[in-house]
């Protein structure tokens, strides 16, 4: 399985706290894989002398305090989460918390405090948002008019999905491209692209599936050519599998992370 990617912007918190200027530096939106590892981190600007980090969760209700770190009693999780979450830290100056397996549940914002003297307690702030993939799913079907193989091309996401679809050999071109977005009850978007493939014999079509900046996942085929009546002759890339749904009609699934 691919390592979780994770896409960031930059956030710089300044407080103005008994008369002296404070910047914490975090990350305003962290995004993470459903079930993959998400690190939230902050880091204070200057050479401050720093007592105890936390980092509290915000409900609506309040806050809860998930963690902290002395530098004479060093990191403690909140009882229940010890296998849930770790924190990371080099000096009282910058510290991260790592949340791993992430689900809904974790979804949200989340403050770092830094307890300093003779500044008081400085608070940063960051939201953890959840993106997932599922697919890609290929489906080829015969068509007689126009003539040519019907290829699509689907994915299911939050946030939507972007599909392509690609005639990798040169000379071949898929034409009359059509996208609809379907929303589903769960916030996830399933997105299919379906294109016409006008070949006189057997030829490759790639399908790719992505969200956000994240690593895209690639599905190969070779397509029978007209000849072709049977379920034999068609080939698929390692690390995916088909499934006849006629005698004309094939569904391809990618069923791994590094499809």
């Amino acid at each position: 399985m691919r390592p979780s990617f994770i896409i960031r912007w930059l956030l710089i918190n300044t407080i103005l706290q008994t008369g002296q200027l404070a910047v914490i530096e975090t990350e305003e939106t962290v995004w993470a894989a459903v079930g993959g590892q998400a690190s939230l981190s902050c880091q204070l600007s200057g050479d401050k002398e720093v007592l105890q980090i936390t980092w509290q969760k915000v409900l609506p209700g309040g806050e809860m305090s998930l963690a902290t770190y002395t530098k004479k009693f060093g990191p403690k999780v909140r009882p229940g989460l010890e296998k849930k979450m770790d924190i990371q830290y080099e000096d009282l100056q910058s510290c991260s918390m790592v949340i791993r397996k992430v689900t809904e549940q974790d979804e949200g914002c989340y403050r770092c405090l830094f307890n300093t003297y003779p500044m008081g307690v400085l608070i940063g702030r960051t939201c953890l948002r959840l993106y997932e993939l599922h697919g890609p799913v290929l489906d080829v079907s015969r068509s007689s008019s126009p003539a040519g193989s019907v290829v699509s091309c689907s994915a299911t996401g939050r946030p939507a999905p972007t599909v392509t679809l690609t005639a990798p050999q040169q000379n071949l071109s898929l034409s009359l491209y059509n996208t609809t977005r379907v929303s589903n009850s769960n916030g996830t978007v399933t997105v299919t692209t379906t294109a016409l493939l006008s070949a006189s014999s057997s030829t490759q079509v790639g399908c790719s599936v992505s969200v956000l900046s994240a690593a895209p996942r690639e599905l190969l085929l070779t397509v029978p050519g007209p000849s072709h009546t049977s379920d034999h002759g068609l080939d698929v890339e390692s690390g995916s599998t088909y499934t006849v749904v006629s005698k004309f009609m094939f569904r391809f699934q990618c069923l791994y992370l590094s499809c």
